[in-house]
């Protein structure tokens, strides 16, 4: 007999914690709410143990948001024009264009035919199907709505990969930018400064300072080449390597981002836009509160905000209403506070959640657009007067040819 570890509110607003054994989850919900009590989760020990085996694929490769979008729309329209699931799974997993999903699909269809739930079969696989997937399949289940779950996590999804997706494109113009001027700069210094020093050198007499300056640059790039690239590459793994494995180094570098003008204002909003849409998200689909505060710290993206989750969620589970507890965190702005508020008076917070969500989607859009009009002009006008000022000191002696001349 599975055991079960459930949290709830007791009819006098206590808080209770146990862990039980029961026949099943759906026994043990309808008993505690016989009782009174307000559950904040139900949670099967023996699934936890099963997704910690973590199955592993034999290959490489990821599952973009996109690709769990495409999955769980069509595997919601086929359940949904009556299609067996395990013919459903079986069919897509022909279909996908991405090897990893397609496999564990398969193993999943497998699962499911041999008596599994399709939630408890994905669940096996952790590094393709994501968590809030996995509850949503499992909340569809319980509530005979399957479809209408996977629709919903569909949908979340593509709002997910439109956010990276501009996330990505607002960053790559002004790297790209920035990576061919470095190039360019270092051409100049390490092939063309050279020849003009020689050409002055026969010419004899004393070059500018700007221009002596230059060549000492190129000198010591030439002479350094190696070294340089060696610390660059050196710095680059360390910084790698620390933000992987170092959670308080991480934790700084999401701090200097939010206090970073401009790019703070848009980690918040896309931050801000992630957490809403999943909290309204699995609000809708009726996933525990506590799971949900969990699903939607980690999307965040930022270890600040997601540490002003956990300690939201610890609030809220004492008994604090919701928009007090974001409040207290002193991240979260005035806007999301007071509509959640409004959204716990009128009993409508999946509702005023979603609201949050297309108004931060729209403000990161926006933020996106500023910041890409913004950075252009600002690179060319830097990149320019860079390669401006190396062109004017290099040919500045020949302005004063005639005094190296004499000289």
């Amino acid at each position: 007999m599975p055991r079960f570890r459930y949290r709830a509110f007791g009819e006098d607003g206590s808080f209770i914690q146990q862990e039980v054994t029961y026949p099943s989850h759906e026994l043990l919900v309808a008993d505690l709410q016989q009782k009174g009590f307000t559950i904040v989760e139900v949670e099967e020990l023996e699934e936890k143990k099963k997704r910690e085996l973590n199955i592993q694929l034999p290959f490489l490769g990821g599952v973009s948001d996109r690709d769990i979008s495409i999955f769980c729309r069509q595997l919601g329209t086929m359940i949904n024009a009556g299609v067996n699931i395990i013919d459903a799974i079986n069919i897509l997993a022909e279909q996908l264009p991405n090897k990893m999903l397609s496999d564990a699909s398969k193993q999943v269809a497998k699962m499911v035919s041999e008596g599994m739930n399709l939630s408890a079969a994905m669940n096996r696989f952790p590094k393709v199907f994501p968590e809030l997937v996995v509850n949503l399949a499992k909340v569809g289940e319980e509530t005979g709505n399957l479809d209408v779950a996977l629709i919903r996590a569909a949908e979340y999804y593509e709002k997910m990969a439109m956010i990276k997706s501009k996330i990505k494109s607002a960053s790559f113009y002004p790297i790209f930018v920035v990576v061919i001027a470095t190039i360019i700069v270092t051409g100049i210094l390490y092939y063309l400064v050279p020849t003009f020093a020689q050409m002055y050198e026969s010419l004899g007499g004393e070059l500018p300072l700007p221009t002596q300056m230059l060549v000492n640059a190129s000198n010591a790039l030439r002479n350094n080449l190696l070294t340089i690239i060696g610390v660059i590459l050196l710095f680059s793994a360390v910084f790698r390597l620390l933000y992987q494995r170092s959670y308080a180094f991480r934790k700084s570098v999401h701090t200097f981002m939010l206090k970073v003008p401009k790019m703070g204002e848009l980690v918040l909003k896309s931050s801000m836009a992630k957490f809403a849409r999943t909290m309204a998200t699995l609000f809708a689909s009726g996933v525990a509160l506590e799971r949900a505060f969990d699903i939607a710290g980690q999307v965040t993206g930022n270890l600040v905000i997601k540490e002003s989750v956990e300690r939201a969620k610890k609030r809220v589970i004492e008994g604090k209403p919701m928009h007090a507890s974001l409040e207290e965190t002193g991240i979260f702005p005035k806007l999301v506070i007071a509509m959640v508020r409004v959204g716990e008076d009128t009993g409508r917070l999946d509702e005023m959640l979603d609201t949050i969500a297309r108004f931060y989607e729209d403000e990161f859009d926006r933020a996106v657009e500023g910041m890409i009009k913004l950075i252009e002009p600002a690179l060319m006008v830097f990149i320019g007067g860079v390669v401006g000022m190396i062109l004017v000191a290099l040919y500045l002696p020949i302005f004063k040819m005639g005094e190296l001349i004499k000289g």
